[in-house]
């Protein structure tokens, strides 16, 4: 605007009054510093010592003469306009090593299981844990378990009581959460013949079943109840629990609910899946082998043969089928005042 208000006739100070321009900064001139020789010595420095910064290198470095003044701060922006910022090491997160190729895909009552951990608080602040275990085949919600925290011999513990509860599952899916990758856990699995599924790093969908319903049980449980202890926690989230398998419709299954869909899944299936009938008849099926093997040579008549079972109470007695125990079918009361009190 001066120059332009000079250009017709007026006065440079009458032009910078009627800018509002000082004179002096009007008729400032930059004399632009040439840093490339500090920005080589840097660079020759950051070759020699890549691990260290700019401080390091403002006290040790070599200038050249002739380039001036060089305190900190010159030293620091140049480091930075050059790219000389030494990056932080990324501590190495441990992957889990799954024992099948591929991600399965659940055919069966347990088949594969889904574990996965989630938090909340009760109402006085402290920190509340839930490990929750799905049969990804029949969406059943095994355990729901409620701790303060949750070390690799607790989560051993839990799966124990699954295993003689419900039947040993072939897979074991999660992600690679520290308490899924510790090496007791992973001992004790591989000792009871459980095979891992471990997910990609940034890959939850890999986990989808499990991440629906943890965020089922967010949605429906943990935002909409105050937890006044532990013992609150473990009775509201059970009673939850139980109205999810027995009540709760669920759309994929075709809006019945999972213990619905394990029953008439194995009235249909019915005989289809092994152990063999025989397998759990009183004699055993080794005594079964040999019963058949002298009929064949005719010591034993037709209607000496042990009799076969019913193919529905064979399969419903087998672990990979087994119903949930009667709990499911129990009511949970309301805690009291006192026992929330209490709490």
């Amino acid at each position: 605007m001066v120059t332009g208000l000079c250009a017709r006739g007026i006065s440079q100070r009458r032009a910078c009054e009627l800018s509002g321009v000082s004179r002096t900064g009007y008729r400032y001139r930059g004399r632009p510093r040439d840093d490339r020789l500090v920005v080589e010595a840097l660079k020759d420095y950051s070759r020699l010592h890549s691990r260290e910064g700019y401080r390091k290198a403002h006290a040790k470095a070599r200038f050249p003469a002739g380039t001036g003044p060089i305190n900190h701060k010159r030293i620091e922006r140049l480091w930075r306009i050059n790219g000389l910022t030494v990056p932080r090491k990324k501590r190495k997160r441990r992957r889990g090593k799954s024992t099948c190729p591929r991600p399965p895909v659940p055919r069966y009552p347990n088949h594969v299981w889904a574990y996965d951990f989630m938090e909340d608080s009760c109402a006085q602040g402290r920190k509340l844990r839930f490990l929750t275990v799905t049969d990804e085949f029949t969406r059943e919600s095994l355990t729901v378990e409620v701790r303060r925290s949750f070390p690799a011999r607790k989560v051993i513990a839990t799966l124990s009581w699954l295993f003689v509860e419900y039947g040993q599952p072939v897979y074991l899916r999660s992600d690679n959460g520290p308490e899924f990758i510790a090496g007791a856990l992973k001992s004790w699995l591989e000792r009871s013949g459980v095979g891992t599924s471990y997910i990609e790093g940034g890959k939850p969908w890999q986990n989808g079943l499990a991440e629906s319903f943890n965020g089922r049980f967010r949605d429906e449980c943990l935002d909409m109840e105050v937890f006044y202890g532990l013992k609150d926690a473990q009775m509201i989230t059970e009673r939850w629990r139980t109205y999810y398998n027995a009540r709760r419709p669920h759309g994929s299954l075709g809006y019945r609910s999972p213990l619905e869909f394990k029953r008439s899944w194995a009235e249909r299936n019915a005989g289809a899946l092994p152990p063999h009938p025989r397998s759990l008849t009183p004699c055993g099926p080794k005594q079964v082998q040999e019963t058949m093997m002298e009929r064949e040579k005719g010591a034993v008549a037709e209607d000496q043969l042990p009799p076969a079972p019913d193919p529905a109470a064979a399969l419903g007695s087998h672990p990979c089928v087994a119903l949930s125990s009667g709990r499911a079918d129990e009511e949970y009361s309301e805690p009291s005042p006192t026992a929330r009190k209490n709490s």
